[in-house]
């Protein structure tokens, strides 16, 4: 039910519209009375009505006075202003509240139902917006980490996207300009049910506590963060951020999470093949772990500012085991982007099957499967060995084909069955990938 404010000092007047209201639109209103401004403005701060009608003239605290009180406390609340005289100047400073219903005494029983029935309209069409806008709101929060994940992966893996990485980057409003990674490498065994709540965890802090950041999923125990480096930082000011940043993760990850972390920071860089450079500098600084140090810098490393005389988190100390942990973090984060990428090709795939006879496009199944449309057109073709129009004109003749066999159908209809609207162009992509027009084959 909503809330109906009546503000009148006379009896009459509030019984007559209350009575009007409840008969006209019963179950709709809870009404609360009010007999002059101040109990209005008590009442409406009491109560927070939707709608409010108001009596302008009132002894003491007028309905003007009393409304310019209660727009500014519930800027929500839909005012209508009733009065006995027809006074210009109250019209238009009602206006300028925003008011936006004004009835003349006495008021029609019809005028007044009426003017209810659009302001409750209103608030529903208010309340469907604001409903389809969380909805939205909700799938896009829900997006947004699968997106910066994929652009994270593109990053991590290999430097041929740029295109794909552009786009995605664009997307999201993190621009590869200027920035570099961060690797959090966990020197204990992660169990799959505590990923997401690692996760969940880590990614938090980063996007309340860091710069402008894109974060990994948890892959072969290590999590990247790829920063962008605010315009604000000269480049020793941008080192000490990032320094910081790793040191309140790894003081995060041991007093809430109770593990260890090993931190490696990467070079600055830039575009795809700079950040692509940070990312490999800082998994190769997270194998330089000791007991005494855990947060390692590329650079300080490859200067030599720092001694490392390290277990490498239970790894050979020699730098060829210390690549070979590299690549294969590398290979097992490409068999999981390789993974990712063959379940939304089946599921593109399986999405065209059940819906090739309709209206279907490119745009449409990249959306389904959340992927750029160039992209999917690419990898679908390398998967399958057609293109996206090739495999959709396929299904379409076999179909017509399965139909035509049975004899039941005109020509005419199985164009429209097989998901065709013209039987002329039907006939010409027929006889293109038959040889013969559909009457042809059906003679023969």
């Amino acid at each position: 039910m909503y809330r109906l404010l009546i503000a009148d000092d006379e009896p009459l007047e509030l019984e007559g519209l209350e009575w009007i209201v409840k008969h006209a639109m019963p179950d709709t209103f809870q009404i609360i009375q009010a007999a002059n401004g101040r109990t209005a403005i008590e009442l409406a701060e009491e109560h927070r009505p939707h709608i409010a009608v108001m009596d302008i003239n009132m002894p003491g605290i007028s309905g003007l006075e009393a409304l310019r009180d209660m727009k500014r406390r519930l800027p929500d609340t839909r005012f209508v202003l009733v009065t006995a005289y027809d006074y210009f100047a109250y019209a238009q400073e009602a206006l300028s509240l925003g008011v936006k219903e004004y009835i003349l005494k006495p008021a029609k029983k019809e005028q007044i139902v009426g003017t209810l029935k659009r302001l409750v309209e209103e608030i529903e069409r208010e309340k469907r917006a604001r409903a389809e806008e969380l909805d939205l709101r909700n799938k896009v929060s829900q997006l947004i980490p699968l997106a910066e994940n994929e652009l994270a992966l593109m990053l991590m893996v290999d430097q041929t996207v740029d295109a794909d990485a552009e786009q995605l980057s664009e997307w999201l409003l993190f621009p590869l300009d200027h920035g570099c990674a961060i690797v959090m490498a966990f020197t204990e065994e992660v169990y799959p049910q505590d990923k997401k709540k690692i996760y969940d965890r880590l990614r938090s802090f980063v996007k309340t506590h860091g710069p402008a950041s894109i974060i990994s999923s948890l892959i072969d125990s290590h999590i990247a963060v790829f920063l962008r480096k605010p315009s604000s930082l000269n480049d020793s000011g941008w080192r000490q951020e990032t320094k910081r940043l790793a040191h309140r993760l790894n003081e995060l990850a041991r007093q809430q999470l109770g593990l260890r972390l090993s931190v490696g920071i990467g070079s600055p860089g830039s575009g795809t093949e700079g950040l692509h450079k940070s990312y490999f500098e800082a998994v190769f600084a997270s194998t330089c772990s000791s007991p005494e140090n855990n947060i390692y810098s590329f650079e300080e490393l490859k200067k030599g500012d720092i001694p490392v005389n390290s277990s490498h988190n239970g790894k050979p100390e020699n730098e060829g085991a210390q690549q070979s942990y590299v690549v294969s973090a590398l290979h097992r984060i490409r068999e999981q982007r390789e993974q990712q990428t063959l379940t939304a090709l089946d599921r593109a795939k399986n999405y065209i099957q059940q819906r090739f006879t309709e209206d279907i496009s490119l745009e449409e199944v990249a959306e389904y499967v959340h992927l750029n449309p160039h992209y999917l057109s690419k990898i679908f073709k390398q998967q399958f060995g057609e293109t996206f129009i090739d495999f959709v004109t396929r299904l379409r003749i076999e179909k017509a084909i399965s139909l035509m066999s049975t004899g039941q159908m005109s020509l005419k209809e199985v164009c429209f069955e097989a998901g065709y609207k013209d039987p002329n162009y039907f006939s010409r992509v027929f006889k293109k990938i038959t040889g013969v027009t559909p009457t042809e084959y059906r003679n023969q």
